[in-house]
């Protein structure tokens, strides 16, 4: 029988900055981390999208895994991101970042392209033996970015016959009903039913069972009483929290993507400089403005940790 902690709560997926010529600020990485910690998170998620996985050559993966797991020094528990078309790969990754130190893998269904897929029985297979080589609970991440079909009773089958994959991180539309669907037909064996997409679902997630959320690292020091005042039961103040940080959450989902947590964090002082890599393009001044406006309303620790 497998067994193994059970997460849940704030595990914000944390930013890869970059020098101003595009190069990884490993110092910046570091206090990226020190940030988070002290954003009272749960855990670390590293190397996702919002991390700009896809930018990132093999050789700065190994780097920024080794960094992030070596520099958080188990203050936190720390899950990698393996996402990989081919299970050798994603496997190879899976193995190797446990061997640094996470506690957790998360993995997209392989996908490629708008059009390459494969069907319920490769999916399963993938999965089965990305959780073989890790040897650690591992989260299916079933995003829109993939353009996979999840249907729940495929979760449900995945989760009863492979124990170390129950753990689920459903950001596709109606999140709220397909987490509820899910609970509903997996019972226990759903051990982490997550949501995603920066929170902008939190409080329906929460009220579908989510036990935990994995938004951007921008303000979980925000979401940290929404959630903790819902688990406590005291659901009013958690919508009434949840709605002050709302209009934040929104702009970040809606207008800024990735770039609003590295723009916030370097007007904060943690990172110099919040660089995306070509072709992702910086925020116009405009949306730049707003953003940073919508931050000083909130107060979130990463607009002031530095300074």
């Amino acid at each position: 029988m497998v067994t193994s902690p059970r997460f849940s709560g704030l595990f914000p997926v944390a930013p890869t900055p970059f020098t101003a010529s595009g190069e990884l600020d490993l110092d910046g990485q570091r206090r990226v981390i020190d940030c988070m910690v002290d954003q009272q998170v749960d855990g670390i998620c590293i190397l996702a999208n919002y991390s700009e996985q896809f930018v990132l050559t093999d050789a700065e993966r190994d780097t920024l895994v080794d960094l992030c797991l070596t520099h958080t020094a188990g203050r936190v528990p720390v899950m990698a991101t393996c996402s990989h078309f081919s299970t050798q790969i994603a496997s190879e990754r899976a193995k190797r970042a446990v061997a640094a130190g996470a506690s957790m893998i998360m993995v997209m269904p392989p996908y490629h392209g708008a059009t390459l897929r494969v069907d319920e029985s490769a999916m399963f297979e993938h999965f089965a033996r990305i959780a073989d080589a890790a040897g650690v609970p591992v989260m299916v991440q079933d995003a829109p970015l993939s353009g996979v079909a999840l249907p729940v009773p495929f979760l449900v089958r995945v989760a009863r016959e492979l124990p170390l994959v129950r753990y689920f991180k459903i950001e596709v539309p109606g999140a709220a009903a397909k987490l509820r669907a899910l609970i509903a037909a997996g019972g226990d064996t759903i051990e982490g039913p997550f949501d995603g997409e920066e929170a902008i679902t939190l409080m329906p997630d929460l009220d579908a069972g989510a036990t935990g959320t994995m938004s951007s690292a921008l303000l979980p020091d925000l979401i940290r009483p929404v959630f903790d005042a819902f688990r406590a039961g005291r659901r009013d103040e958690a919508r009434a929290g949840y709605a002050r940080i709302l209009p934040l959450i929104n702009y970040e989902n809606r207008q800024c993507g990735l770039r609003a947590t590295k723009t916030v964090m370097m007007e904060g002082g943690v990172i110099r400089s919040d660089a995306v890599r070509h072709p992702l393009e910086a925020l116009s001044g405009a949306t730049r403005a707003e953003l940073l406006e919508l931050a000083r309303e909130a107060n979130p620790l990463a607009l002031r940790w530095g300074h």
